[in-house]
């Protein structure tokens, strides 16, 4: 009886609240990571926007005092002009003063010589002192022109000093400013840097760790024979299959550059260095390099990446990676280049 009563009283343990509780925990981590993931995209897009912002501002400060530099540059050889008239104007006075001055004593001298030789010539004598007094009163009228020219020279002076301390301060605030600019400018090419790295890293994820597919310095690389066959510019599968990957990530990085962010995904054609074979489509490497890397920016186009950030370039074999005259140098050569830069 004992052990019948036992077995009836004995019931399974109930696993399944367990695990549902572990499972809306999970989730509830999971929406709590998402969350903070996009707060923290919208203050980082706020953050750039603002630097944007100032960068902009400070460029048209930059501008405004060019333009008012160059005004008062211009104000300043004006007032050059003016005071080099106004200081030759000042010396050919001195020298007609110097001049009349002269006359005068010789007309003073011959009329006490003429006085003691004619002690009779009262008329003669009498016009000499009207020359005098003429001499005399061109003389003082002369010495007033100069103190006049004197003191618009002085005035002139203290203008272009006062300019010469405006343009020292203008210099000042532009240099200032083109530091502030730099500064600016450095933390756009970081943040850039950051979503080449960012970028080049989701390739990698998504492409997988291929031989023939590599990051070289700030530039991804496609060896051509990924994408095409030898010789051709058009795709196989496997082409299309990694461009449409290829194509997914730039799509996801259009959408996290903030759009005042100007930038470009340049495609870059590169043949190795033996010449095409006469009679084919191509007539040089570089049309087979142009050709390959304006079917590769199409594909993009086709599969969503918005045409303005794409660019096709064509470097024929003039650019290789490596020397030699192997076929493993050859193959490296031929390649398709994926550099992300600003514009």
């Amino acid at each position: 009886m004992t052990m019948r009563s036992a077995r009836r009283r004995y019931t399974p343990f109930d696993y399944w609240p367990g695990f549902v509780d572990a499972l809306s925990t999970l989730v509830l981590v999971i929406v709590f990571l998402l969350s903070v993931f996009m707060l923290a995209q919208f203050f980082l897009s706020r953050e750039i926007s603002g630097k944007d912002n100032a960068l902009v501002k400070l460029q048209k400060q930059i501008a405004q005092l060019t333009e008012l530099l160059s005004l008062e540059r211009g104000g300043r050889a004006e007032l050059d002009g003016e005071a080099s008239r106004l200081r030759a104007g000042l010396a050919e006075a001195t020298a007609e003063r110097d001049q009349l001055q002269s006359r005068l004593t010789a007309l003073q001298q011959g009329a006490v010589a003429g006085a003691d030789a004619r002690a009779g010539a009262d008329v003669a004598l009498d016009a000499e002192k009207r020359l005098s007094a003429q001499a005399l009163a061109q003389i003082e009228l002369l010495n007033q022109q100069i103190s006049a020219l004197r003191r618009q020279i002085a005035a002139l002076e203290q203008a272009l000093d006062a300019s010469e301390n405006r343009d020292k301060e203008s210099q000042t605030k532009i240099a200032d400013l083109g530091k502030r600019l730099n500064v600016a400018l450095a933390q756009r090419v970081q943040e850039l840097q950051q979503y080449r790295s960012d970028f080049f890293g989701r390739l990698r994820e998504i492409l997988g760790n291929r031989p023939d597919i590599r990051v070289v310095g700030d530039r991804f690389v496609f060896q051509s024979e990924v994408l095409f066959p030898v010789g051709s510019d058009a795709f196989d599968e496997q082409g299309k299959a990694a461009l449409d990957r290829l194509a997914g990530a730039v799509r996801d990085l259009e959408r996290e550059i903030p759009p005042d962010v100007p930038w470009t995904l340049r495609i870059d054609g590169h043949t190795d260095d033996r010449p095409i074979a006469a009679g084919g489509r191509f007539a040089s490497n570089w049309e087979l390099s142009a050709a390959r890397a304006i079917a590769v920016v199409r594909r993009l186009v086709e599969d969503g990446v918005s045409p303005k950030h794409l660019v096709a370039a064509a470097f024929g074999e003039f650019q290789p990676l490596e020397d030699g005259k192997t076929e493993e140098v050859y193959a490296r050569n031929r390649r398709i280049e994926i550099r992300l830069t600003d514009r």
